[in-house]
């Protein structure tokens, strides 16, 4: 998959980014800057695209015994 491709993302990623996008436009960031915020801001929220399978969940940490 190319840098800046989107299409591995969910639609309720893709929706998310893109209203994150629009606040950070309202607060006067240029488009580029507030796009690559706000996919960030995605990424850093899921981890990225979309996850498959089961066994994807972060493992809790458990005390040594």
């Amino acid at each position: 998959m190319p840098r800046g491709d989107k299409s591995a993302y969910t639609d309720k990623q893709k929706r998310q980014a893109e209203h994150i996008e629009e606040s950070y436009k309202a607060q006067g960031v240029p488009e580029e800057t507030a796009a690559a915020r706000a996919w960030a801001t995605v990424n850093k929220q899921d981890g990225g695209g979309k996850k498959s399978g089961s066994g994807r969940k972060k493992p809790t940490k458990r005390s040594p015994n």
